[in-house]
């Protein structure tokens, strides 16, 4: 066997690196920050999209560049993937790769992201990515943003069109979930890239972000971050226009970061919550997690009789 470069055995590292299987904890990895999941159910198996910290430490804001992926047969067992993609990706953002939302339709797979504008349209944006496949790779869909800031007015926050999270109705009607303080949501075209009317906002005890939505039966369910430190909090209704019923608390706060986003999915017969928390402890070669050094985890969801959702218990074992 001939000499490897220096080149070609880094490319055999870091590719032996990605394809180590991460074994069921929680948090899920210690070695790579990840945060607000975002999970997507094909076929026999979960691709998990995460954001991914870098922060140098907790004292001073995020550092997110671009976005990671995971995938698991099994919710105990991830394989890794590595960037799907970055921010800079989106040629009219400059940075800030936030909460993003990954869906299939038609053969296609969408990604909604929360990315930083550049200065002709200032504040947080939506953006959408579209891929042949899960794996990506995802490029920018329209060349320019979904959602800009100065769509909404009902805040003067700059960052009050954020965590975008999509959801297809049984009538095949797309909706588009977001907000920070205020919720909103939006029909969406067939074609999953245009907005299709008006942007109407939602009636919701005490939101602060991370909408995300799901049904089961006749029930549709509205979970969201709420208050702050955040908390996970839901809501029910008949319809997918509400009115929203407060049903209170569903997961507590999540170790020492002051926000959570979470994922809600349905995989196998069984329920899942996936969260992020700061739990990830200090050792040697490493710092700890915390408020801007976040890691996702994923714990199960179970269903009351009356279709309410016990309150998720948080663990340190993961899904055995």
């Amino acid at each position: 066997m001939g000499k490897l470069s220096k080149k070609a055995l880094a490319a055999c590292c870091i590719a032996a690196l990605w394809t180590v299987p991460a074994l069921a904890k929680n948090p899920l990895f210690d070695d790579v920050l990840t945060a607000d999941p975002a999970a997507l159910v094909h076929g026999d198996t979960v691709y998990l999209y995460t954001g991914h910290d870098e922060a140098p430490d907790n004292n001073g804001f995020f550092v997110m560049h671009d976005w990671l992926l995971f995938s698991s047969k099994d919710m105990k067992t991830w394989q890794r993937h590595g960037p799907v993609l970055k921010a800079t990706d989106f040629k009219w953002a400059k940075g800030d790769a936030w909460a993003a939302h990954a869906i299939e339709r038609n053969g296609k797979f969408y990604f909604y992201t929360t990315v930083r504008h550049k200065d002709d349209k200032p504040g947080f944006a939506i953006g959408v990515a579209v891929a042949d496949s899960p794996l990506g790779p995802f490029k920018d869909a329209i060349g320019k943003a979904l959602v800009t800031n100065d769509m909404t007015t009902q805040t003067k926050n700059d960052w009050d069109d954020i965590d975008p999270a999509i959801f297809i109705d049984k009538d095949g009607q797309a909706y588009l979930f977001f907000g920070n303080v205020v919720p909103k949501y939006v029909k969406l075209k067939a074609n999953m890239t245009e907005l299709d009317g008006e942007i109407k906002t939602i009636d919701l005890t005490d939101f602060t972000e991370a909408a995300w939505v799901h049904s089961k039966g006749d029930t549709y369910y509205l979970s969201y971050a709420c208050g702050f430190p955040e908390k996970i909090c839901y809501a029910t209704s008949r319809s997918i226009h509400g009115p929203w019923q407060y049903q209170g608390i569903l997961n507590e706060i999540a170790g020492n970061s002051e926000t959570n986003h979470q994922s809600i999915i349905e995989f196998q017969g069984k329920s899942y919550f996936i969260y992020h928390t700061g739990a990830v402890p200090p050792a040697e070669g490493r710092q700890s997690g915390g408020r801007f050094r976040r890691s996702v985890a994923i714990d199960p969801l179970y269903y009351n009789t009356d279709g309410t959702l016990k309150r998720v218990i948080m663990s340190s074992e993961g899904i055995r």
